[in-house]
Parts: C-alpha cells; structure tokens; sequence
C-alpha cells in the first residue's frame, strides 16, 4: 500500500500525470502526514474534461457486453485486492478496517450490478395507432449515453459512493471525469489503476485531485460536461443545480434521518440497530440515525439499555480489528460537533453518555430532552452523536420526523400495520424502511431524497435512467 500511496499524480486519458503543486494528506486517526496529492490546475481539469470527450466516441460504440465485461473484470480485480482496498480506507478516510472491509464487499457488489445493468439498458414500442392520425407507423424509444458525466464524491464512503456514480456511468457509455473528496483520493487512484487493468478505455475515466472549488467549478461551468452527479453538502449541491444551466444533474445532499418506535417491539432486536445506525463510521453516515422518537411507555427502558450497549463499544486506530469507531474525518469537524452538543445542552438537552473526546476521538454521544431546533435536531450533525426523545404516539412522531429541512429515509419499528402503511403514506422522505432504522442500503435499491435531500435517484439502475437520454424513433410503413 505504501507503494501504491506514492502515485501521486492525476489519471488523465489513461495516463498518470505530476502536478506542478501538491498538498499533504493527513491521517484522520494520528495526524500524521500519509501522502502528497497533487492540485490540479485550470488546464488540468480542461485536459481531462477533453480526455473524457474524446472516449465518448469509444464508448457510445462499445457493445453492451463488452462494457459489461470491463465491469466484471473491475469487480473481480478489487475483489483480489480486497485487504489492500481496505486498509487504503482506513487510513485516508479513519473508517475502522472491518467496516472498510463491508464496504469493499459492497463496492465489488455495485460494479457487478453495473455489468447486469450495462446489458438490461432498453426501450420499449409505442402503439401510436392509439391516437387518430398515428396509424401506419411504427415506434420505439432508445435510452443514449449522455457523454461526458463529471462525477463529485464525498469522503465518507470513498469506494463504494465512487461505484455508485462510475460504474453506472461506464455501463450506460457514457465516460467520467472524477472529483473525489479532498481528503480520500487515494480510493480513487486505486479504482484508477484497477480500471486501467480491467481494460477500461482510454479517457473513459479520469481521476482530477484538488480543491472542490477549482475542480469542481470547471465541471460544472464546461459546456462539454452533459451531467453531474454530486453528493454533499445542501449548501455546494443547491449552488451547483443553480449553476448547471441544462445539464442533467443528480444531486444527494444532507439528511438529519430519524427512526420511530413503537410500544410493541422487542427493544432486545431493535436497540442494537439503532447503535449501529447512530454510531458507524462515527456517524459519519448520510443515512446516520440522528433522532430517535420512542412512544413514551419504553422510552425511560430504551435509554436505560441503549446507553449501556453504547459504553461498550471501543475507539481506536482504524487499522485495528478490534475499533468500533475512530477519529472523525478532521479536528475541525469535531470541534464543531462538539460545539453543537455543548448548544443542546444549553437548551436543556441531558448528555447521558459521550460528549467528551478522547485521543482525537469524539466519544459515543446519547443526548435526550433535546429541544426541535437545537442544531442536533434541525441540522445534518455528521458525527457520533444521536437524541433520544419521548412521544405520545407514532403520530406525533411522524409530524416530528416531516418538521425537517431533509427528507433522505426514515424508519419504524411497529407490530401494527395499519400503523405502518400510515407512516409509510405520510413521511415526506425519499425512502421508508418499516422495521429497520434509515440506514439501511443496499446497492441496486433507489436511493434519494426530497426536500433539500436532493433530487434524483441512484441505485445502478435508476442511476443509468439519470445517466441516459430517451430518443424516440417513429418509421411510417
């Protein structure tokens, strides 16, 4: 891996270019420098944005299978790679190595959804016969690349969150110009070289590192660049939509997500989950379980048992085994959670447990009686932090869980049906699990939000629909 850390050069029309300036990358769990990334000039980003467009050509043409097969062969090749992939997660993005490992395991699995994917993209015939004048005719529709797609990822998940928009991208022909996150380019120089070797063609994915402001602002002002997809912050997301002109745009934006709970459910089964949705990756999660409402005949009982089961989780070097959680991704976000939770505590919120941190670490945070609009509750907290409230009923919870900014994905856990088709009916959110915290995803699911959320949808599938245009052909016989 250290061999591999010392590419530090961009991935411009299948070759690796210097810089002329470079910028230091730190380790979120010591501090210490790991690898110098290069900082893309102007005329970088351009050459690769003219790289990308000149692969258009090529990959409009490729044949479903082959782009298919190029697919596999990135899932296959990761897949033997597997530990390095995961220790490179590790130590840029400070996620504990066996939840970098989950997530290699579903990135190889999202780019064997794109290769099914590649060879499922179709239209469908059109009886214009239905409509007086169209008889005689035939008609169909196509679903085209769109060119060149500039693609914007965040540090959370450096590998997977990558798949979700390249391997959509590549199987609908399209070819990409990467920005990943400032802080984890070392994934993207990785899927780089492992797309290189599974025969991906020349300029069909290019890697560009540096400032999201310098990069990024080229993506999205280039006439040549037909889409973005972007995940991030509300604020960039909302400026880049108001700045994209036609450009198709994709955007998955922040989320404050809540599960509810019912009086009926067995608090054995469901409190594990929630701690696993509040505190994995040090909550550093779009679909991270912020709020919890419990209907308030359980709620003194799950705030007994869930503080428990918290304190006995452990922090560490990512590298680890045995971390539960780590170093959030910069000091100077957790300062700023911790910030926050010393707010929800002026306004009377209780700190049960957490608040503290630790050899750089932000302890596991339970925080109750925390008033609506306390920045924990109303804004998106990106870190270990999770309020536990009492409600009267589902239904004040659900008016709870709609009073948000954000709409990404909500959970329930109920025995009552009834009640459960309610809730699925009336949260305003992009997706509903019944039973299961917001967290959950898996990989070929839709998943986007509402709200300032954002707008569109990924999951391979949908991904490619926002990925492609519909062309209608009619024939007259």
């Amino acid at each position: 891996m250290e061999e591999f850390a010392m590419k530090k050069a961009c991935f411009i029309g299948g070759q690796w270019l210097s810089s002329a300036e470079y910028a230091p990358l730190y380790s979120p769990y010591s501090g210490e420098e790991i690898a110098q990334i290069p900082q893309a000039d102007p005329e970088t980003v351009k050459a690769a944005i003219a790289a990308a467009e000149e692969a258009t050509a090529v990959m409009r043409k490729m044949p479903a299978y082959q782009r298919a097969a190029i697919l596999e062969k990135i899932a296959l090749l990761m897949d033997e790679r597997l530990e390095e992939a995961a220790k490179i997660i590790a130590l840029e993005a400070g996620k504990p190595i066996k939840t970098a490992r989950g997530e290699v395991i579903r990135t190889i699995q999202t780019y064997k959804f794109a290769a099914e994917e590649a060879k499922r993209i179709h239209g469908e015939t059109l009886p214009l016969d239905a409509a007086i004048g169209g008889e005689g005719r035939l008609a169909y529709t196509v679903r085209e690349p769109l060119g060149v797609i500039g693609a914007i990822t965040p540090f959370n998940f450096p590998m997977n969150l990558v798949a979700h928009k390249v391997g959509p991208a590549l199987a609908a022909g399209n070819a990409v110009v990467l920005k990943p996150a400032s802080q984890t380019p070392l994934s993207a120089f990785f899927l780089a070289e492992v797309a290189e070797q599974a025969g991906v063609p020349a300029g069909a994915l290019n890697v560009v590192t540096g400032s999201g402001a310098s990069v990024g602002d080229l993506l999205v002002k280039d006439p040549r660049v037909k889409a973005l997809t972007f995940t991030g912050s509300p604020a960039v997301g909302i400026d880049i939509r108001n700045r994209a002109g036609l450009k198709r745009v994709t955007l998955e934006l922040g989320s404050n997500s809540a599960v509810i709970i019912d009086r009926d459910v067995n608090l054995d089964e469901v409190i594990p989950r929630c701690i696993f949705g509040a505190f994995a990756y040090s909550g550093q999660v779009c679909i991270s379980v912020q709020r919890i409402y419990v209907v308030k005949e359980r709620f003194e009982e799950f705030v007994s048992k869930f503080v428990a089961e918290t304190n006995k989780l452990r922090g560490g070097d990512a590298l680890t085994e045995d971390a539960d959680y780590s170093a959030m991704i910069s000091p100077r976000e957790t300062e700023r959670a911790v910030a926050w939770i010393e707010e929800a505590k002026q306004h009377g919120a209780r700190v049960e447990c957490g608040g503290e941190v630790v050899d750089r670490m932000l302890q596991p945070t339970v925080l109750t009686g925390v008033p609506a609009d306390a920045k924990v509750s109303c804004q998106e907290v990106f870190g270990p932090v999770v309020l536990i409230n009492a409600v009267e009923s589902v239904q004040e919870a659900i008016e709870l869980v709609n009073d948000s900014r954000y709409g990404l994905q909500a959970g329930l856990y109920t025995s009552n049906l009834g009640l459960a088709l309610q809730a699925a009916d009336e949260l305003h959110v992009g997706g509903v699990m019944i039973n299961d915290i917001p967290t959950f995803r898996v990989d070929h699911m839709p998943y986007g939000g509402v709200k300032e959320s954002g707008m569109g949808r990924e999951g391979v599938k949908y991904a490619i629909e926002e990925l492609t245009e519909l062309k209608l052909v009619v024939i007259k016989k």
